[in-house]
């Protein structure tokens, strides 16, 4: 962040969760200056940024190990924020339980389905009964509340600090360089001046898009990206409720919505596309992170 600390007081960062969520975390690790405020869905967490009582809201889309993020592509498009920068966030699970409470004792743990999911070999291996929460953090506050010595709950370690529980074991998942993504957003784009030299940060453009229903479209409309020398980094497909018929398309592309190259393939795109299906969601600078491994 750019800003000044006198222009940021006051400000506002909108996570989905509790405090102590990786999304928290994200927030902190970004925005340390920004008031950082829980709220218990992803359209909560939205909505707060297109009312005003937020000014960015912190999305997770993708975790490294576990995919894409369920319900989060159909609520981009239809929210009206804008990408202004992505953050990737390793995900370090701890295995933690109330103070006083031994490993040899858990009989069960709690957390998100991803949690459990990335973890789930070593829970195997220690014969506990995964529950499923709404989120990490949630999971650990009501371990907590609860204070029984025989449940567990895998989350973060600033989880465990703030409800004061005990960390059993340290990077409790299965895979190594476990990361997810964060796009964060905002209600008015702000696009930044196309680089003019190889030391100006790489950009990122992501859009959403419909295509029409002919022969070979998708090869089609993505065919202006090849001839014009753009790298696609991200596609997906999915449904969104009440259109089955035809799939939206998600991507993420290097390069600036400004290019002329960039502004061909486009062009294209739209040809092959229904009337009014193409959402750009924002041109914003690359993660150092995007590529890398993160220890």
């Amino acid at each position: 962040m750019s800003d000044s600390p006198t222009q940021l007081a006051g400000k506002k960062v909108a996570f989905q969760g509790v405090p102590g969520a990786y999304s928290h975390m994200s927030c902190r690790a970004i925005m340390p200056d920004i008031e950082a405020v829980p709220y218990p869905s992803f359209e909560d967490m939205l909505t707060a940024v297109q009312q005003g009582d937020a000014d960015w809201a912190m999305v997770p889309v993708e975790n490294s190990i576990a995919g894409r993020v369920a319900d989060i592509h159909h609520l981009l498009p239809g929210s009206g924020l804008f990408i202004t920068g992505e953050h990737f966030q390793r995900v370090n699970h701890h295995l933690l339980a109330p103070r006083g409470a031994k490993l040899e004792n858990l009989v069960e743990v709690h957390s998100h389905a991803q949690g459990l999911a990335q973890c789930r070999e070593r829970l195997h291996k220690l014969g506990l009964t995964p529950i499923m929460h709404s989120d990490t953090a949630g999971a650990a506050k009501d371990i907590a509340a609860r204070g029984d010595k025989h449940i567990g709950a895998i989350a973060s370690r600033l989880a465990g600090e703030i409800y004061d529980l005990d960390v059993l074991i340290e990077s409790a998942e299965d895979a190594e360089h476990n990361t997810t993504r964060f796009l964060i957003m905002a209600r008015e784009a702000v696009t930044p001046a196309r680089p003019k030299s190889s030391s100006d940060p790489a950009m990122v453009t992501t859009m959403v898009f419909s295509l029409r229903s002919v022969p070979a479209a998708l090869y089609k409309a993505l065919g202006g990206f090849a001839t014009n020398g753009i790298n696609l980094t991200k596609l997906e497909s999915y449904i969104r409720p009440g259109f089955h018929e035809s799939a939206q398309f998600y991507m993420d592309v290097d390069g600036h919505i400004d290019d002329p190259a960039m502004q061909n393939a486009m062009e294209e795109l739209h040809f092959y596309c229904q009337k009014d299906a193409v959402h750009l969601l924002g041109t914003y600078p690359a993660s150092g992170l995007r590529g890398r491994d993160m220890d």
